[in-house]
């Protein structure tokens, strides 16, 4: 798994995580863990593919509807690109918006692709 990084060098999607509270952030690590086993065989109910874009939504289950968005490569590589807690049915455009630029950002500055 690679955590985007910005230019400042900061890795949000460590931060979000951190943010979280203990028992989320095992629930974060375990969704994790199926994701490295399974990799995009995994499926609904813990990922689905955001229509009309590169990027896939892990969901991690239980009642805290965190969300992140990723993209992935072949075999288990995934770029993490942005958490958050979804608070609505639908999901916010601003937390797509966000994940989508990232990705932009990561293919522009970086050498190695996915």
């Amino acid at each position: 798994m690679i955590y985007y990084h910005g230019s400042n060098g900061r890795e949000p999607i460590y931060d979000f995580i951190e943010s979280l509270n203990p028992n989320a952030q095992a629930k974060v690590s375990n969704t994790f863990d199926l994701l490295l086993q399974f990799g995009i065989r995994l499926g609904l109910p813990h990922v689905k593919k955001v229509t009309n874009t590169d990027l896939w939504e892990l969901r991690v289950l239980g009642g805290d509807n965190i969300r992140i968005f990723y993209v992935a490569s072949s075999g288990k590589k995934f770029l993490l690109l942005h958490g958050f807690i979804k608070k609505t049915k639908k999901t916010d455009k601003k937390e797509l918006k966000i994940a989508v630029s990232r990705l932009k950002d990561f293919n522009q500055h970086n050498i190695t692709k996915l």
